[in-house]
């Protein structure tokens, strides 16, 4: 009854959300863009992608940009209320689940990392190598596939072979079948949560003692260590947040269906959209190194396209 209510909603409700819907049609494209850029020039240099703390950069760009490449994709199926058969519905669901928690499990390597090369510095060089950072990024997609084998176990273990032929409007809550598997993937987030908020607490904390002992040139890379690991916290707080959003949405839906429209699209704003646009402010723009080189590329191809129109 109450979904009947929505829709016949009137036009005022309707207009809003068709906003919305332009508004991250907006969003996503510049984000991708700015992303593309930033990943062109991490490839454009070897010392980049023979770092580790770089590689875990591109990392966490890669997963933003597919994630939210797909999450779009899901909003504008929904939107339209376009239905697609189920084994389509289920790969996309894979995808989105397993970038769920990739980009935040690379957030916590990359403050472990900060960690180790401030706290560890004589060890830093054997510990962070490329092939750690290539074994890192084999264990974070390992670990963050965890929720989504779980859940679809038990999904497999209910369903009919009828329900992948079905034509439905896709989204995450039709893999959840009983109640009780909604309990287990909250169970299992906030496990996540906990894990991750220890290790970024622990790291902070051995890093603020590092800089108040440090002096000179040691305390400023301690500081600007530091500064990085609080922008992390900051941006892994609001991806943790994200895991709290279904258990949110789905409490907020027995309410009222237009209270879940609008709390449903200020979650997507605040913990989708804004913690995967804080990536490239904190390595792309922050790190001197980095800057410079997205500058010098940046520049360089604005100034060949000049010299071209001239001729």
């Amino acid at each position: 009854m109450a979904s009947n209510n929505s829709l016949i909603g009137g036009e005022s409700s309707t207009y809003k959300i068709s906003d919305r819907v332009v508004l991250v049609q907006v969003l996503v494209p510049v984000f991708l863009c700015i992303n593309f850029l930033l990943i062109t020039t991490f490839f454009m240099k070897d010392f980049f992608y023979t770092t580790m703390r770089y590689m875990l950069f591109a990392n966490t760009l890669l997963s933003d940009c597919l994630f939210l490449l797909m999450t779009d994709i899901l909003l504008i199926l929904s939107y339209f209320h376009f239905t697609i058969q189920m084994w389509l519905c289920l790969v996309i669901y894979i995808v989105l689940s397993l970038y769920t928690f990739v980009t935040p499990v690379t957030l916590t390597a990359m403050t472990l990392e900060r960690y180790v090369a401030i706290c560890m510095p004589l060890r830093h060089i054997e510990l962070c190598t490329t092939r750690s950072a290539l074994r890192c990024v084999l264990i974070i997609h390992g670990l963050s596939s965890v929720p989504c084998i779980v859940v679809l176990s038990i999904f497999f273990a209910s369903a009919t072979h009828r329900f992948y032929t079905q034509g439905r409007v896709c989204s995450v809550q039709i893999f959840i079948l009983h109640s009780w598997q909604s309990h287990l993937r909250s169970a299992i987030s906030q496990f996540y949560f906990l894990i991750m908020c220890i290790t970024i607490v622990f790291s902070y904390v051995k890093i603020m003692k590092v800089a108040k002992a440090a002096s000179g040139e040691n305390k400023t890379s301690t500081s600007k260590g530091l500064r990085t690991v609080i922008l992390h916290a900051f941006q892994l707080l609001l991806c943790l947040i994200q895991l709290w959003c279904p258990l949110i949405e789905a409490a907020v839906l027995q309410i009222n269906v237009i209270l879940f429209i609008n709390v449903r699209y200020f979650n997507y704003i605040t913990f989708i959209l804004a913690p995967r646009f804080l990536s490239p402010l904190i390595y792309g723009l922050r790190d001197e190194m980095f800057f410079q080189e997205l500058k010098y590329y940046a520049l360089c191809d604005l100034y060949k396209k000049q010299s071209l129109d001239l001729f």
